[in-house]
């Protein structure tokens, strides 16, 4: 069922799709174990099917099996944070990553998820004017057709910028 060539479904996501089931997207950029999980069990609890997203060896994965999840979260100096920009590298070097609110919503829209949860977006970052560091999630809103439910921009930005 996978529509890349890079991309993965586990077999609960892509049955879910293909039943026209409800499926909600998660992101990875920090992954908690405990809150992943009660994430995931929430979701589950209201009728629809989790598909954690990250990219796993190389290879872009819309779910991951509960010991990859906690591969993540092991990870000890944190699981590299990538942004749809940053995918093809980490595609190349078949290296594993946690994926930001923009590459989420990319892999989501391969995948043909509509709809993704996630605590914030980001968007300007303080310091901006000098550092450049404008989070790419607001691009990304803008062009890939996924309903992102979120608490609204993270708290850590520069809102009025």
């Amino acid at each position: 069922m996978s529509r890349h060539p890079d991309l993965d479904l586990t077999p609960e996501v892509a049955r879910a799709l293909e039943a026209g089931q409800p499926v909600v997207a998660l992101e990875t950029a920090i992954v908690n174990l405990e809150t992943a999980q009660a994430v995931e069990a929430e979701i589950r609890a209201q009728g629809a099917v989790p598909a954690t997203i990250a990219v796993i060896d190389g290879r872009l994965r819309a779910g991951v099996t509960a010991e990859e999840l906690e591969m993540l979260a092991a990870i000890p100096e944190g699981v590299q944070k990538a942004s749809r920009k940053d995918l093809p590298a980490i595609i190349a070097k078949r290296a594993t990553a946690g994926t930001t609110v923009a590459a989420t919503m990319f892999i989501a829209d391969l995948a043909g998820i509509p709809i993704f949860a996630t605590g914030g977006i980001g968007g300007v970052h303080r310091g901006a004017e000098t550092t450049g560091d404008v989070s790419a999630d607001l691009t990304e809103l803008g062009r890939t057709p996924v309903g992102v439910v979120c608490a609204g921009a993270k708290s850590i930005l520069d809102l009025p910028r």
